[in-house]
């Protein structure tokens, strides 16, 4: 379950110069000692690095280490700086874990705007 917030419809409307709430609530499938948020906006079919203040999962919610088969509730920000351009794009969140494989991964569709 992914949940953006304040976003009441799709695609979500990013103010500049705002932060987001980032919710994520996922069964784990492999164990690991550690995770790694990996962010992109995809335009085009290519995927921009989006950075965050902070990549790691075990400060933002997660209890390390991620058990299988544990339910882990993910929270973080995503701040829209004033200098991005305004434009329409996907946001790829992806979780990692030490040996880069997935604990999760979700798109959603956004809007730039001033």
């Amino acid at each position: 379950e992914v949940n953006v917030s304040p976003c009441p419809t799709q695609p979500c409307l990013l103010h500049k110069g705002t932060s987001y709430s980032i919710n994520v609530t996922f069964a784990s499938k492999i164990e690991s000692q550690g995770s790694k948020a990996k962010v992109y906006g995809e335009m085009l079919h290519v995927d921009i690095p989006f950075p965050i203040p902070e990549p790691d999962g075990c400060k933002s919610g997660i209890q390390c280490p991620i058990q299988k088969g544990h339910s882990y509730s993910y929270l973080n920000k995503l701040p829209v700086k004033s200098e991005y351009p305004s434009i329409k794009l996907i946001v790829k969140w992806e979780l990692v874990d030490d040996q880069d494989q997935m604990l999760f991964c979700w798109k959603i569709p956004v809007q730039i705007t001033s």
